[in-house]
């Protein structure tokens, strides 16, 4: 008898998440989706609170299932931006119709048809390499290996022997001093 009571409850369980899912699910998603850079990282925090609220053995006991929902949603978009992530020159896109482009693809492709793009190259180029040689070395290699060569970061540190932590750091640190600097070539791009 008590194995089909609990088999009630697990059902009642799922339904509720279920029912939870669809009333929440999209209200949910534009809440994070506003408070973070990607519809990737967006879909990742989802997860993370359906997670969370699965796992949660009163579900019934809660009181506002949407103020829990809510909160939880915050606190993960509040530890994500807490984590130490490495920047990329990938995270500066400008629109153009309807692709994106990235920024990296921008300053790499061959467009001569275009004088203005060519002058803009050239400008940012010539900044870049003087920003690069502002940094510290070991700073200005990791960020040319991995941006400029391609290379992971993880083979930057079996290269140099350094952590990857180390190695994270360095890019991180790079690119946020070659984000400020540059910061007025990028806004002239977007205007």
């Amino acid at each position: 008898m008590e194995a089909v009571i609990q088999l009630n409850m697990s059902e009642q369980k799922r339904f509720s998440i279920t029912d939870t899912v669809q009333e929440f699910g999209k209200k949910l998603f534009g809440f994070i989706r506003g408070r973070v850079q990607s519809n990737e990282d967006a879909e990742d925090i989802l997860q993370e609170v359906w997670y969370q609220f699965s796992n949660l053995t009163a579900i019934d006991e809660l009181e506002n299932v949407s103020a829990w929902l809510y909160r939880v949603a915050r606190n993960k978009v509040t530890d994500k931006y807490r984590k130490k992530t490495t920047d990329s020159l990938e995270n500066f896109a400008y629109e153009n119709d309807d692709e994106s482009i990235g920024f990296k693809d921008l300053l790499l492709q061959d467009d001569s048809n275009n004088p203005e793009l060519e002058q803009f190259k050239e400008q940012f180029w010539n900044e870049l390499f003087i920003a690069l040689d502002e940094l510290p070395d070991n700073q200005r290699e990791v960020f040319v290996l991995n941006e400029l060569e391609d290379m992971t970061l993880q083979a930057i540190a079996d290269q140099t022997g350094e952590s990857i932590k180390t190695i994270i750091s360095r890019k991180r640190y790079a690119t946020n001093f070659l984000r400020k600097r540059l910061n007025d070539l990028y806004n002239d791009l977007n205007d």
